[in-house]
Protein backbone atom coordinates (compact mmCIF):
# COMPACT_ATOMS: atom_id res chain seq x y z
CA UNK A 1 0.00 0.00 0.00
CA UNK A 2 1.42 3.45 -1.17
CA UNK A 3 0.82 6.90 0.97
CA UNK A 4 1.85 10.34 -0.51
CA UNK A 5 1.06 13.42 1.01
CA UNK A 6 0.61 16.90 -0.61
CA UNK A 7 1.57 20.07 0.88
CA UNK A 8 0.21 23.58 -0.50
CA UNK A 9 3.80 25.39 0.55
CA UNK A 10 7.44 24.55 0.70
CA UNK A 11 9.09 22.35 3.17
CA UNK A 12 5.86 20.70 4.09
CA UNK A 13 3.85 23.28 5.38
CA UNK A 14 0.34 24.98 4.46
CA UNK A 15 -2.51 22.50 3.92
CA UNK A 16 -1.84 18.89 2.77
CA UNK A 17 -3.42 16.17 1.80
CA UNK A 18 -3.15 12.33 2.45
CA UNK A 19 -3.46 10.03 -1.09
CA UNK A 20 -3.11 5.94 -0.91
CA UNK A 21 -4.82 5.32 -3.91
CA UNK A 22 -5.38 6.81 -7.45
CA UNK A 23 -6.99 10.37 -7.43
CA UNK A 24 -8.33 11.54 -10.80
CA UNK A 25 -9.30 14.87 -9.11
CA UNK A 26 -6.99 16.43 -6.96
CA UNK A 27 -7.95 20.44 -7.38
CA UNK A 28 -10.46 19.91 -4.51
CA UNK A 29 -8.68 19.49 -1.46
CA UNK A 30 -5.53 22.28 -2.50
CA UNK A 31 -5.11 24.82 -4.99
CA UNK A 32 -1.54 24.98 -5.52
CA UNK A 33 1.34 21.58 -4.64
CA UNK A 34 4.55 23.25 -3.76
CA UNK A 35 5.75 20.18 -1.98
CA UNK A 36 5.60 16.45 -1.63
CA UNK A 37 6.11 13.53 0.49
CA UNK A 38 6.26 9.85 -0.05
CA UNK A 39 6.18 7.65 2.52
CA UNK A 40 5.46 3.98 0.79
CA UNK A 41 5.39 3.00 -2.64
CA UNK A 42 5.47 4.78 -5.76
CA UNK A 43 3.51 7.05 -8.12
CA UNK A 44 2.64 8.94 -10.78
CA UNK A 45 1.54 12.43 -10.25
CA UNK A 46 -0.20 14.63 -13.37
CA UNK A 47 -0.57 18.29 -14.01
CA UNK A 48 -3.89 17.64 -15.06
CA UNK A 49 -7.15 16.07 -13.57
CA UNK A 50 -7.81 12.41 -15.17
CA UNK A 51 -3.91 11.26 -15.47
CA UNK A 52 -3.41 13.82 -18.33
CA UNK A 53 -0.47 16.25 -18.86
CA UNK A 54 2.86 16.31 -17.46
CA UNK A 55 3.87 12.93 -15.46
CA UNK A 56 6.45 12.48 -12.81
CA UNK A 57 7.66 9.09 -10.96
CA UNK A 58 7.93 9.70 -7.91
CA UNK A 59 9.17 7.25 -5.11
CA UNK A 60 9.41 7.27 -1.61
CA UNK A 61 11.43 10.26 -0.19
CA UNK A 62 10.93 13.95 0.58
CA UNK A 63 10.47 16.55 -1.91
CA UNK A 64 10.29 19.88 -0.56
CA UNK A 65 10.61 22.10 -3.58
CA UNK A 66 8.62 20.59 -6.44
CA UNK A 67 10.36 22.74 -8.70
CA UNK A 68 13.97 22.21 -7.90
CA UNK A 69 13.80 18.81 -6.99
CA UNK A 70 11.17 17.51 -9.92
CA UNK A 71 10.80 20.36 -12.24
CA UNK A 72 7.72 20.38 -11.53
CA UNK A 73 5.07 23.87 -10.96
CA UNK A 74 2.77 23.86 -8.39
CA UNK A 75 0.50 22.64 -10.35
CA UNK A 76 -0.90 18.74 -9.31
CA UNK A 77 -4.13 17.60 -10.43
CA UNK A 78 -4.04 14.23 -10.06
CA UNK A 79 -2.25 11.23 -9.42
CA UNK A 80 -2.20 7.43 -9.73
CA UNK A 81 -0.35 4.62 -7.39
CA UNK A 82 1.82 2.11 -9.22
CA UNK A 83 1.35 -1.01 -7.86
CA UNK A 84 3.47 -3.54 -6.59
CA UNK A 85 4.69 -6.00 -9.17
CA UNK A 86 6.44 -9.41 -8.07
CA UNK A 87 7.57 -11.26 -11.14
CA UNK A 88 8.43 -10.83 -14.81
CA UNK A 89 8.31 -7.98 -16.94
CA UNK A 90 7.20 -7.63 -21.03
CA UNK A 91 6.31 -5.02 -23.23
CA UNK A 92 6.42 -5.72 -27.15
CA UNK A 93 7.49 -1.79 -28.73
CA UNK A 94 5.71 -1.79 -32.40
CA UNK A 95 7.23 0.44 -35.80
CA UNK A 96 3.27 1.17 -36.46
CA UNK A 97 -0.15 2.15 -34.64
CA UNK A 98 -2.60 -0.91 -33.82
CA UNK A 99 0.48 -3.42 -33.04
CA UNK A 100 1.82 -3.82 -36.63
CA UNK A 101 5.13 -3.40 -38.08
CA UNK A 102 8.46 -4.31 -36.77
CA UNK A 103 7.88 -5.90 -33.48
CA UNK A 104 10.78 -5.47 -30.50
CA UNK A 105 10.05 -7.58 -27.29
CA UNK A 106 11.71 -5.59 -23.97
CA UNK A 107 12.20 -7.90 -20.92
CA UNK A 108 14.28 -5.36 -18.75
CA UNK A 109 15.39 -1.59 -18.74
CA UNK A 110 17.24 -0.21 -21.93
CA UNK A 111 19.18 3.21 -21.02
CA UNK A 112 19.16 3.90 -24.55
CA UNK A 113 16.74 2.30 -27.21
CA UNK A 114 18.09 3.68 -30.55
CA UNK A 115 21.53 1.85 -29.58
CA UNK A 116 20.01 -1.43 -28.58
CA UNK A 117 17.28 -1.55 -31.91
CA UNK A 118 18.51 0.62 -34.27
CA UNK A 119 15.41 2.80 -34.22
CA UNK A 120 13.64 4.73 -31.33
CA UNK A 121 10.13 5.72 -33.25
CA UNK A 122 7.42 3.05 -32.15
CA UNK A 123 3.70 4.16 -32.70
CA UNK A 124 2.67 1.24 -30.16
CA UNK A 125 3.00 -0.95 -27.76
CA UNK A 126 1.49 -3.90 -25.65
CA UNK A 127 2.19 -4.09 -22.29
CA UNK A 128 1.93 -8.06 -21.25
CA UNK A 129 3.92 -7.90 -18.03
CA UNK A 130 4.46 -5.95 -15.32
CA UNK A 131 4.68 -1.75 -14.72
CA UNK A 132 7.10 0.15 -16.80
CA UNK A 133 8.16 3.99 -17.10
CA UNK A 134 8.79 5.35 -21.12
CA UNK A 135 11.34 8.28 -21.55
CA UNK A 136 11.25 10.37 -24.61
CA UNK A 137 14.76 11.03 -24.38
CA UNK A 138 17.79 8.45 -23.68
CA UNK A 139 19.44 7.78 -20.21
CA UNK A 140 15.58 8.15 -18.61
CA UNK A 141 15.42 11.63 -19.04
CA UNK A 142 12.82 14.05 -20.89
CA UNK A 143 9.24 13.44 -20.67
CA UNK A 144 8.22 9.86 -18.32
CA UNK A 145 5.11 8.25 -19.55
CA UNK A 146 3.51 5.36 -17.10
CA UNK A 147 2.95 1.91 -19.00
CA UNK A 148 0.65 -0.62 -17.13
CA UNK A 149 -0.22 -3.93 -18.41
CA UNK A 150 -2.46 -3.20 -21.49
CA UNK A 151 -2.58 -2.26 -25.15
CA UNK A 152 -1.73 1.19 -26.33
CA UNK A 153 -2.48 1.08 -30.17
CA UNK A 154 -1.11 4.77 -30.78
CA UNK A 155 1.73 6.53 -28.91
CA UNK A 156 -0.91 9.33 -27.98
CA UNK A 157 -2.73 6.62 -25.73
CA UNK A 158 -0.15 6.69 -23.41
CA UNK A 159 0.17 10.59 -23.04
CA UNK A 160 2.94 10.32 -26.38
CA UNK A 161 3.44 13.89 -28.08
CA UNK A 162 5.55 11.99 -30.69
CA UNK A 163 6.70 8.28 -31.17
CA UNK A 164 9.93 8.82 -30.07
CA UNK A 165 11.49 6.47 -27.19
CA UNK A 166 14.27 7.43 -25.55
CA UNK A 167 14.87 4.82 -22.77
CA UNK A 168 12.17 2.56 -20.51
CA UNK A 169 12.80 1.41 -17.52
CA UNK A 170 10.65 -1.23 -15.27
CA UNK A 171 8.90 0.19 -12.01
CA UNK A 172 10.76 -2.31 -9.46
CA UNK A 173 11.92 -0.62 -6.30
CA UNK A 174 8.93 0.21 -4.39
CA UNK A 175 10.94 0.72 -0.99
Amino acid sequence: MGKIIFYEDRNFQGRSHECSSDSAELHSYFNRCNSIRVESGCFMIYERPNYTGNQYYLRRGEYSDNQRAIGLNDCVRSCRMIPQHRGSYKMRLYERSDMSGQMHEMLDDCPNIQDRLSMSDFNSCNVMEGHWLLYDQPNYKGRAYYMRPGEYRRFSDWGGVSPRVGSIRRVSDLN
